[in-house]
């Protein structure tokens, strides 16, 4: 998994590419990690390059979620591919989620709330 980030009107874009899965989620969560010890706290995941995300990808999502909830800060998901966005509404996760279609929009939104 290769992860991307860029800043886009004051929010953080991480896109990672390929599989989240037990071996990459680790990786991943050490990325949000540390955007969250430096400060970022407007964060877009665009997922539309994950091709396939596994329950460790979404504890990775999930204990976002929650950090950016404990910082006060701003969340959105973009680009989920219909096996990603299948994962997510089978554990239930969608709901947690501001979810949008492209990250144009989920930059909006997370920038506006």
């Amino acid at each position: 998994m290769q992860i991307n980030e860029m800043r886009q009107q004051g929010a953080v874009v991480v896109s990672p590419v390929g599989r989240i899965d037990s071996t990459t989620s680790p990786a991943l969560d050490a990325h949000l990690q540390g955007l969250a010890k430096a400060g970022d706290h407007v964060i877009v995941m665009d997922l539309s390059g994950v091709d396939y995300i596994s329950s460790a990808g979404l504890r990775v999502m999930l204990t976002l979620a929650k950090r950016t909830k404990e910082s006060r800060g701003r969340l959105a998901l973009a680009g989920l591919g219909d096996s990603v966005r299948q994962v997510f509404e089978l554990a239930g996760f969608l709901p947690l989620f501001a979810v949008e279609a492209t990250n144009e929009a989920a930059v909006a939104k997370v920038v506006a709330a």
